[in-house]
C-alpha cells in the first residue's frame, strides 16, 4: 500500500493539497483514504463534508476519509496506565481533579494517531493513504515519536515478558507508592509492539513525505529546514508542491510584481530541493471546496503523467544508511541544505547522536557498527559520512 505524507508550514493549503490529490487519485481508479491528524480538523470543511469525529466516511465512489480523533482514543489506549499515574498522585496528595489533567500523558495523541495510520495501512482495503499531516513542527515530534518511545520503553521494562509482569510491582513497593496493576506491564509491551508496526509503515520504502509551501522568502526558510530534519530522521522526501503561484497570463501591472517576487522564490525552491521536483498549484479563481473543485485542483497538480509516480512510489537510497568502504564501514546520513560547521555528532556506547539546527536525533547502530570504533567524519554531497574501522577485539579472526 502506498501512503503520502503531506506537512507545510500552518496556512499554506497543505489540507487543500492533500485533499486534492486524494481526490484525483479516486477519480482516476485508485481507491483511495484520506485521513487528516491534524487537530485541527480542517479537512471536512475543504471536503464539504461532515465527518463525524474518527469514523472513515465514504465521500464518494473510491474515496473515503476520515479525521482522527485522538480524545477518543486515549482512554482505551491508555486507560489502565493513566489510571495508575492518578492513584500514584493521589499518594502524593495531588487533588483527584488536578491528578487527571496531569495524567494526559505528554505525546498520547501523537501515538494514537500514528497508530490510526498504521491499522489504516496494515488492514485496510486501499491502495492509496493520504495523510494531511499538522504543520512542520507537530509533524516532525510526531515522526519522532516511534522510536523515541520505543528507547524509553525498553529502557523501562526488560526484554522478558513474564519479568515484565513481576518487575512493575516491585518497583511501586519499593518507591512506596501504589503498585500498578498487572496489566500495566503487559499494556506497555503491547504498546511496544504497535509502535515497532508504526515504524514499518513510516520507514518502509512505500512511504513518503511530500512539503507544501507558499512563494514567499519565510514559508521557504521553513520547508528547507523541515527537509533537513526529515532527512536526519531517516524519512524519505519525494517533492514539494508550490501552492498559490500566481498565473502570469492576464496579469495586471500589480500582480505582476508578485509574479516576479513568487518566481524568485520559486527559483530558490527548486535550487534547494533538487534533484527533488517542486510541483506548482497555481491559485485559483475561488476558494476549492468540494470534490469537484478539489478534482480540477488534482488534476492540474498530478495529471496523468504524475499519478504512475505517485502509485509507484519513490525508489531512492534511504536517507540513513550503511556502505561498505574497503576493510571499514560508513554510515551515511543524507543533510540537504546544510554545512558542515551546523552538525555536532558524538558517540553513546551503541548510539551515535547526531544534531543540526536544533533538531536532534539518536540512531542506534546496527549491530556491525557496534563492534567498530569511530574513525572519523567528513561531510560531502550534503551527507554526513561517519567512518567505523572494526574492533580487532570485538571481530573474529578472518
Amino acid at each position: 500500500m502506498r501512503v503520502v505524507l503531506f506537512t507545510g508550514k500552518g496556512g499554506v493549503g497543505k489540507t487543500t493539497v492533500a485533499a486534492a490529490t486524494a481526490v484525483h487519485a479516486a477519480r482516476s481508479g485508485v481507491k483511495t483514504l484520506v485521513l487528516s491528524t491534524d487537530a485541527a480538523h480542517s479537512l471536512g470543511d475543504t471536503l464539504g463534508q461532515d465527518l463525524p469525529p474518527d469514523d472513515v466516511c465514504e465521500v464518494e465512489p473510491g474515496l473515503w476519509a476520515q479525521q482522527v480523533d485522538a480524545g477518543r482514543r486515549l482512554t482505551q489506549t491508555w486507560g489502565a496506565v493513566q489510571d495508575y499515574l492518578v492513584d500514584v498522585l493521589a499518594a502524593l496528595d495531588v487533588q483527584p481533579l488536578d491528578a487527571a489533567e496531569l495524567t494526559v500523558l505528554p505525546g498520547a495523541d501523537d501515538v494514537l494517531t500514528l497508530l490510526a495510520v498504521r491499522d489504516h495501512v496494515e488492514n485496510g482495503p486501499w491502495d492509496l493513504v493520504v495523510v494531511d499531516c499538522a504543520p512542520t513542527a507537530e509533524t516532525l515530534r510526531w515522526l519522532a515519536v516511534p522510536e523515541a518511545l520505543t528507547r524509553l520503553v525498553d529502557r523501562l521494562l526488560p526484554s522478558q515478558r513474564a519479568l515484565a509482569k513481576v518487575l512493575v510491582p516491585v518497583v511501586g513497593r519499593a518507591a512506596a507508592l501504589p503498585a500498578p496493576g498487572r496489566e500495566v506491564g503487559p499494556a506497555l509491551l503491547r504498546l511496544r509492539e504497535q509502535l515497532a508496526g508504526a515504524m514499518t509503515v513510516l520507514r518502509s520504502e512505500r512511504t513518503s513525505v511530500r512539503i507544501v509551501l507558499t512563494p514567499e522568502s519565510v514559508v521557504l526558510a521553513e520547508a528547507r529546514r523541515t527537509l533537513t530534519a526529515l532527512a536526519l530522521q531517516g524519512f524519505v522526501v519525494d517533492g514539494a508542491v508550490a501552492n498559490r503561484v500566481i498565473p502570469t497570463h492576464d496579469a495586471s501591472a500589480w500582480q505582476l510584481g508578485w509574479v516576479s517576487a513568487q518566481q524568485d522564490v520559486l527559483d530558490q525552491a527548486d535550487e534547494s530541493f533538487a534533484p527533488l521536483r517542486v510541483d506548482r498549484a497555481p491559485y485559483q479563481a475561488a476558494e476549492p471546496v468540494g470534490p469537484d473543485a478539489l478534482a480540477r485542483l488534482g488534476e492540474e497538480l498530478v495529471g496523468e503523467q504524475g499519478m504512475a509516480e505517485l502509485i509507484d512510489g519513490p525508489r531512492p537510497p534511504s536517507p540513513v544508511r550503511v556502505e561498505r568502504l574497503g576493510n571499514d564501514f560508513e554510515l551515511v546520513i543524507d543533510l540537504p541544505n546544510v554545512r558542515a560547521q551546523d552538525v555536532e555528532l558524538a558517540r553513546r556506547e551503541d548510539d551515535l547522536l547526531v544534531a543540526v539546527d536544533g533538531h536532534r536525533r539518536v540512531i542506534t547502530l546496527p549491530s556491525a557498527l557496534r563492534r567498530c570504533t569511530v574513525a572519523g567524519a567528513r561531510f560531502t554531497g550534503g551527507g554526513l559520512h561517519v567512518r567505523f574501522e572494526p574492533d580487532p577485539t570485538l571481530w573474529p579472526a578472518s
